[in-house]
């Protein structure tokens, strides 16, 4: 399973035009596009910042869908009007769903950087020593890694029920991911909080 994720910092004020956006001409057209089993989208209206992860069956299939979902994504930096946009593509590693999200879901996303070679170690941590112990947090709902094998970065995932969770959450999760990347020799590039604005992904369970 692939990945690819467009990050757009545009204003404040128009990141609910960038979901309904989204949700209104963006899903539609990659829910019929062959080999796209879904999409998500997380916001930080407070800094202007959305995550949209549009995911695939096969690496072909995403290639593919570079010249259309191009498109969509200038469109979408039209509307949020965006001074900066990033777009990245992903090995799906680690895909784990304990509970349904619902409304107010929200999600912590850690970026990290480590020697390509230690991928492999980083994945069997996270599904084997991270993902069990981060289940147990009041409100957990799922986890998910990214990984880019060619440069060594990883995003790790985390959803919660509520605002509250996440910041429940954040004490202990920060301990738990920094006994990963010490273990590992992995280093924290950067730990962001957002609302779930958008969950229709229909990867199968990857753990």
């Amino acid at each position: 399973m692939y990945a690819r994720t467009t990050t757009v910092r545009g204003d404040p004020a128009a990141v609910d035009d960038g979901i309904a956006y989204v949700r209104e001409a963006v899903w539609p057209m990659l829910r019929g596009m062959s080999g796209c089993v879904g999409t998500s989208m997380l916001a930080d209206r407070d800094a202007g910042r959305c995550i949209v992860t549009a995911a695939w069956a096969t690496e072909e299939a995403m290639r593919a869908s570079a010249v259309p979902v191009g498109e969509l994504r200038d469109r979408a930096a039209e509307v949020m009007r965006a001074d900066a946009m990033h777009v990245a593509e992903w090995d799906i590693a680690v895909l784990h769903r304990l509970h349904p999200t619902g409304e107010g879901a929200c999600a912590r996303v850690v970026w990290t950087e480590s020697d390509p070679a230690q991928l492999d170690r980083v994945v069997d941590a996270v599904g084997i020593s991270l993902l069990p112990r981060l289940s147990d947090l009041p409100g957990f709902c799922s986890l998910s890694l990214l990984v880019d094998r060619a440069t060594g970065r990883a995003a790790t995932t985390t959803t919660y029920t509520d605002r509250a969770s996440l910041q429940q959450s954040r004490d202990i999760g920060a301990a738990l991911h920094a006994d990963v990347a010490i273990a590992l020799g992995m280093r924290t590039i950067e730990v962001a909080d957002f609302d779930l604005a958008m969950a229709h992904l229909r990867v199968p369970e990857l753990a």
